[in-house]
């Protein structure tokens, strides 16, 4: 059984950057998307970025656009999110999350839903 493991959490100031990773181990074979996604209490998760194979072919919530980066790992299952010029707002619990089925659609949905695997979350705050 495989399973994806958070990294990188932690605070910062607005403005500030973080930088999250998720370490993938026990799958016989690479995901053809991986995410993240967010939460906070009393909202539902929401998709914040994904990326499709093994290239840059990404997706971006339009909160997010120009300031974070999803790339993954070409020597290994591993995947990042850069978070850049953050805001309060970003504050959340983010989760990494994987999918085993290929389909580009599926994968960009932001879907809760269309995602196989997921990490126990990290925490994400930032202050103002």
């Amino acid at each position: 059984q495989g399973h994806l493991v958070e990294s990188g959490g932690g605070s910062a100031q607005a403005g500030g950057s973080l930088r999250l990773s998720c370490t993938a181990s026990g799958y016989t074979y690479a995901s053809p998307c991986v995410a993240w996604f967010r939460q906070v209490p009393g909202k539902e998760r929401e998709g914040v970025a994904a990326i499709y194979g093994f290239g840059d072919d990404a997706y971006y919530v339009d909160s997010v656009k120009g300031r974070f980066t999803i790339s993954r790992s070409s020597t290994d299952d591993s995947f990042f999110l850069q978070l850049n010029s953050l805001k309060a707002e970003d504050t959340a619990v983010y989760y990494c999350a994987s999918r085993t089925s290929w389909g580009k659609g599926d994968c960009f949905s932001a879907s809760v839903g269309a995602f196989d695997n997921w990490g126990r979350g990290t925490q994400v705050t930032v202050s103002s």
